[in-house]
């Protein structure tokens, strides 16, 4: 019995050994951020470097949250870093006062942006911003938007 638990013992201390990639860093130019992925279910492909979350799924940095049914993490194990996640279902990003939902969406760290596609749409308080697709750049915290329709709230009325 006790051969068993040591066994056991061993495979949970690998998983989560190996888990901790998965709160790898994302590098900015300027610091490092730690992204923590949670969800109902990770199934992790070593070989091929990705993990596929889903259920739930919440990833958050410092500044960003993003929640989606499923998320694929790809990621570098050499330089212990997120290189892409691609995220389907629900998908939802906030950051501060802003949010950003879509069917899909996929954050490249090279180009430290994020491409909403699926019926995106930006909301920033009562002024929201839909298109076919939303190109979100972190880093310069702005947005490219193609077949834009934007519905802006004029409090002040038209003079």
């Amino acid at each position: 019995m006790s051969k068993q638990f040591f066994i056991v013992n061993f495979i949970v201390s690998a998983l989560l050994a190996h888990c901790t990639v998965f709160a790898a860093t994302l590098v900015d130019k300027k610091e490092k951020k730690t992204v923590t992925i949670t969800s109902e279910t990770l199934t992790a492909d070593n070989k091929n470097s990705t993990a596929i979350f889903e259920g739930a799924v919440v990833a958050r940095t410092d500044d960003i949250t993003m929640y989606s049914d499923k998320m694929t993490v790809y990621y570098d194990n050499a330089r212990n870093k997120v290189i892409k996640i691609h995220a389907l279902g629900h998908v939802k990003v906030h950051k501060e006062e802003k949010a950003l939902f879509s069917d899909e969406a996929i954050y490249l760290e090279e180009d430290e942006k994020i491409i909403f596609t699926g019926n995106p749409k930006a909301v920033d308080g009562e002024n929201v911003i839909s298109g076919t697709q939303i190109i979100f750049y972190l880093k310069d915290d702005r947005a490219e938007v193609q077949g834009s329709r934007v519905v802006l709230q004029n409090k002040q009325g038209i003079n």
